[in-house]
């Protein structure tokens, strides 16, 4: 196994990629799953005032965007790596996904670390992709220490979570939409440890495109918010929300110097107004979206008055959502 020096070589490294790069990286997704649909909703438009394109990143075979990282990272793994037999990593459901998916490709055990209490049905997908759980801790952070722990213990491999391979990965659903729909004037995307609205800044940037990117955060979980406004990493005290895929008390350093650079700017959202946009997918498009798949369009739907005429386009990053919890508290 490598050495704890170069295991964390990979994780330090900038995320910063060339077109060539990014193209390649969405061959290598490409031939393992379609480029997922986007789509201009006219019952989103009524709602939002403006016209509204969703990219359905709920219709990957994990069911969120992440899934792209993880078979680009582990497709670096295995020809840097081929020694490593096994992985590790933290997750709240669909990061853990992506990694027991695209281990299983390449013959690796994946173990998974995740919080006490996390989603029911998020476990038992990544179990049947393969993945080993283990639950440790009060939220994702705690995990992720847990998973430190282990990685040290048995020699796994320690996966991050926010890596240059992992954005190039999940950076592919950004140039599919930006290919798409090349002239949107804002693009509206949830953070969670930052590699997908990284991953949004970069393309639109090699693409030289003067698309707004504005970054959404749960206003129980406001950590890069108020990081976007100090320009500095704040840690937050952790909190109860419905985004799980949003919540993070510490900012990752690479990712937040990317926000600042290149992001509008991020708003929070109530658990309200997420329960209110889940519903209208349900409503206006039929699609089931996780609290953190909600968010950009409540983002959305919270700027309604600014948006008039423009054209925005809106992350719906996944769709694993508990049935026992939408029925009772969206439906209901």
């Amino acid at each position: 196994m490598p050495d704890d020096e170069t295991r964390l070589d990979h994780a330090r490294s900038d995320p910063v990629f060339s077109l060539p790069d990014l193209q390649s990286a969405a061959s290598l997704v490409h031939a393992v799953m379609p480029p997922t649909p986007q789509y201009a909703w006219p019952l989103l438009a009524e709602r939002a005032g403006c016209e509204v394109w969703v990219k359905h990143e709920n219709h990957t075979p994990t069911g969120a965007f992440k899934v792209r990282g993880g078979l680009v990272y582990m497709d670096w793994l295995a020809r840097a790596h081929p020694e490593v037999k096994s992985v590790i990593s933290a997750t709240r459901g669909n990061h853990g996904q992506s990694v027991a998916f695209a281990a299983s490709r390449h013959g690796l055990r994946a173990v998974i670390a995740v919080p006490e209490g996390n989603s029911v049905e998020k476990n038992a997908a990544m179990q049947a992709f393969g993945a080993e759980l283990v639950v440790s801790g009060e939220d994702f952070d705690a995990a992720r220490e847990e998973a430190k722990r282990l990685a040290d213990r048995d020699g796994h491999w320690m996966l991050p979570s926010f890596d240059q391979y992992l954005v190039r990965g999940v950076a592919t659903y950004a140039l599919e939409l930006f290919t798409a729909v090349p002239d949107l004037d804002v693009v509206y995307v949830p953070i969670g440890l930052g590699s997908g609205i990284a991953g949004l800044i970069r393309t639109r940037d090699l693409l030289g495109l003067r698309t707004e990117i504005v970054g959404v955060v749960s206003e129980a979980l406001p950590a890069y918010a108020l990081s976007f406004a100090a320009g500095h990493v704040v840690t937050t005290a952790a909190a109860p929300t419905i985004a799980d895929g949003m919540a993070t008390r510490t900012p990752e350093p690479e990712a937040l110097e990317i926000i600042l650079k290149g992001a509008s700017r991020v708003i929070r959202l109530s658990e309200a107004e997420i329960k209110h946009a889940i519903k209208a997918y349900w409503t206006d498009t039929h699609n089931l979206a996780e609290g953190a798949g909600a968010a950009p369009l409540a983002g959305l739907l919270q700027e309604r008055a600014a948006m008039a005429g423009k054209r925005a386009a809106v992350i719906l990053c996944g769709g694993n959502i508990d049935l026992a919890w939408f029925e009772e508290q969206v439906l209901a």
